[in-house]
């Protein structure tokens, strides 16, 4: 447990770990800025409609445009009547153009994130917590004010739970409040995947465990896909923090594999709620539905008339393009009539009874925002319907099996069916790799081979998805399909990078195991003091690109280098060691 622990005093490390070193150097706030870019309050006002009252720290920068977007993204919109408390978040563009204090740091803990977890710089996460209550004294005759969380972190449960930690009390207490918050929020460790991090805030402390890319999928599901946050008893209750992915896909319960598909090909997709809660909870779900496959396009939780992507995304004159858009507007249902896929949800409810078999509708059906829920699209799902996930469920809501449950059965679902489609390409891409006898000291790392999509359906035949899958259909249709996405795109130029310095790893080990300095002295002087500077660049780029090499192997070509160096004249050595590895 974590009762009684303190958070260190600014000047030890804190980090824990190996990786300790680099938080040495850090400055007030970077530890803040390792987890938030600040904090907003966003109020209203008569003459000036909303506007962002407070931003803490008071040196965080936000231009005009971001401080725009998060004011009309961090209010329902009326029609929403979100009376009392509501919690939500929302997605939108960075302005370019910024420079980060500890981003070599930070971008080195995102190596070892799961893909759902990484971070994607050129956007911010808005973590919102809204209250709406009556207040007479107040000309509107209401009071509204949303506390506003800003990062680039896409840890929805961690943030949600701080705002329901520190909302309420914020809105009794005000700006002080705000500033103690944000200096516990600078004394937490670096968010370093894989290693138990406590986090205190305001009397209480989270302890929190991020997930690395090397947890094995579905092995503990919630555990896995979360980040767990407990709390020990001593301060408030023990939280598990998990998606409740069966609540958002209730509504649509029977369509769930032609979702999957439509989320893996980066269709573009229209969530229509009745609330910001529902429609950005509906829209994660389906980003993480096909985890561990990474969604490479763009996704909006809440997306608002306002937004300055509104023209983009809503125009008629190009197809919609690749993108998730979660909207609470009616007057969507007439700007976005043209979109191929809709999902109309209701108020979202758990059902006490079985949901109904919602049939897909035909587009041209839903005329307003009233239409009833569903999924409109004219879309023929390439795998035929996996009755059993659908059977397994009902019993579930029949036998009143806890949503958790029910979540976890959804997960190992989708997370089975995700398998089945990569594996193939896995196998295939890994095949790509040159042969490591081809791999000599002397040469440039040899290229990996071209990806040829022929090539790759012809090993389908005989090791295809209906190795580890059941589910019949026209899987080759949905490759070919899938190959064109740019969900594939992104998968495949990440593997292409992760392979490449594989090789450029394995040249180094090559290199290291020769005779470096036989070879120097069987040569003239110029070809010696060239290959120093070329190891020298080697070990360069294997700190650049932090390249999948052992430490003894640096240690070792650091030592080649020397005795290359030590080995050549007295006027050739001093500039040699002159110019260092840095």
């Amino acid at each position: 447990g974590a009762e009684g622990r303190t958070a260190p005093p600014r000047g030890d490390d804190g980090c824990g770990g190996q990786d300790a070193e680099p938080c040495l150097a850090l400055l007030p706030w970077d530890r803040f800025s390792a987890w938030l870019h600040c904090v907003c309050v966003v109020g209203f006002d008569l003459e000036l409609g909303q506007a962002v009252e407070v931003i803490y720290p008071p040196h965080s920068k936000l231009t005009d445009k971001e401080k725009t977007s998060i004011c009309y993204l961090s209010f329902p919109d009326s029609n929403s009547g979100c009376l009392g408390d509501t919690q939500f978040c929302f997605r939108f563009r960075r302005s370019p153009g910024r420079k980060v204090s500890l981003c070599c740091f930070l971008d080195q803990l995102d190596r070892d994130l799961p893909v759902y977890l990484k971070k994607d710089p050129a956007y911010y996460y808005g973590y919102v917590y809204f209250r709406q209550v009556r207040d007479k004294s107040l000309k509107r005759g209401y009071f509204q004010k949303s506390l506003v969380l800003i990062s680039k972190l896409p840890y929805v449960h961690l943030f949600r739970t701080v705002l329901k930690q520190i909302a309420p009390e914020y809105f009794e207490k005000s700006e002080a409040f705000l500033e103690a918050v944000c200096s516990d929020v600078d004394r937490w460790p670096p968010p370093i995947p894989g290693e138990i991090l406590h986090l205190p805030i305001m009397g209480i402390i989270m302890k929190l465990r991020i997930p690395t890319y090397r947890d094995k999928p579905g092995t503990t599901q919630i555990v896995q896909n979360m980040h767990q946050i407990c709390i020990p008893s001593g301060y408030v209750k023990c939280i598990k923090i998990s998606q409740s992915v069966f609540r958002c896909f209730c509504p649509v319960f029977f369509h769930i594999q032609m979702l999957w598909e439509l989320v893996l090909l980066g269709e573009p997709l229209v969530v229509m709620a009745p609330s910001p809660s529902e429609s950005s909870e509906t829209v994660l779900a389906l980003v993480s539905c096909i985890s561990p496959l990474k969604y490479c396009s763009d996704f909006r939780p809440y997306f608002t008339i306002h937004d300055s992507e509104f023209k983009e995304y809503t125009t008629r004159t190009q197809a919609p393009p690749s993108v998730i858009l979660g909207v609470t507007n009616p007057f969507f249902a007439k700007t976005l009539q043209h979109w191929p896929h809709i999902i109309r949800i209701g108020d979202i409810k758990l059902p006490g009874d079985i949901p109904k078999q919602v049939k897909v509708k035909k587009l041209k059906n839903l005329k307003t925002l009233d239409s009833k829920p569903g999924v409109y699209t004219s879309y023929k799902p390439y795998l035929n319907k996996d009755e059993e996930i659908v059977k397994q469920l009902q019993k579930g809501v029949q036998q009143k099996r806890p949503t958790e449950a029910q979540s976890v059965i959804l997960r190992r679902y989708f997370l089975e069916l995700t398998e089945s489609f990569i594996i193939p390409l896995e196998r295939y891409v890994a095949s790509l790799m040159p042969l490591q006898k081809c791999i000599s000291p002397w040469k440039s790392p040899p290229q990996l081979r071209h990806f040829s999509q022929d090539e790759f359906m012809k090993t389908l035949e005989k090791a295809g998805p209906q190795l580890t899958s059941g589910l019949k259909g026209d899987w080759i249709g949905l490759y070919r399909h899938f190959l064109k996405s740019p969900n594939f795109d992104g998968w495949f130029r990440s593997r292409q990078k992760e392979m490449t310095q594989k090789l450029e790893a394995l040249h180094l080990e090559a290199l290291c195991n020769e005779n470096l300095v036989f070879w120097s002295q069987k040569h003239t002087e110029v070809e010696a003091v060239d290959l120093v500077l070329k190891l020298k660049n080697k070990l360069l780029q294997a700190d650049r690109e932090r390249l999948p090499v052992k430490t003894d192997t640096l240690k070792k070509l650091q030592a080649h280098i020397h005795d290359i160096i030590l080995a050549l004249p007295d006027d050739l050595q001093d500039i040699l060691l002159k110019t260092g590895t840095t």
